[in-house]
């Protein structure tokens, strides 16, 4: 079984020569992704997954993340405000189990992550149709972002 961890440090070892990573913001009907480059610099959204059977959307990241030769995962861990875990996090905690044969698991905090992404959208005066299609993959890469920031730091 493979590393999952909320540990930046333990995560960080575990990927001693860097590499990609792909950003993962897991919702009910869909699964954002956001890639990074290998030198964990800047993450980019990347393709939208709209959720079915967990076996077809796992083919889906393990074809992402062959085709883009990800070496770890940063999963957005969705906390209540005041840290503690929710049905969400669980939810969450048994995705990253399944996927944990897909490498290194970073779960990430994204407590305030979609608050962002939504706040920058409406800066950017984007219509409410086109938030709502594109929130999920820029809350995994706002998240991969704070993920890899950190990691740099580690």
């Amino acid at each position: 079984m493979s590393l999952i961890t909320t540990d930046r440090s333990e995560f960080r070892a575990a990927l001693p020569s860097g590499g990609r990573l792909i950003g993962l913001d897991v919702g009910t009907k869909t699964v954002g992704t956001a890639l990074c480059d290998a030198g964990w610099s800047f993450a980019s959204p990347a393709t939208l997954i709209r959720r079915t059977k967990f076996t077809k959307d796992k083919e889906q990241l393990i074809a992402m993340i062959a085709q883009q030769g990800v070496q770890g995962l940063v999963i957005g861990l969705p906390l209540n405000l005041d840290g503690s875990e929710s049905p969400r996090s669980q939810s969450t905690r048994s995705f990253a189990r399944n996927c944990a044969d897909l490498g290194p698991i970073l779960l990430w905090d994204e407590r305030w992550s979609t608050v962002a992404v939504e706040r920058t959208m409406i800066e950017q005066d984007m219509s409410r149709a086109k938030r709502a299609e594109r929130i999920d993959n820029l809350a995994a890469a706002h998240i991969l972002q704070a993920a890899i920031d950190a990691l740099v730091m580690a």
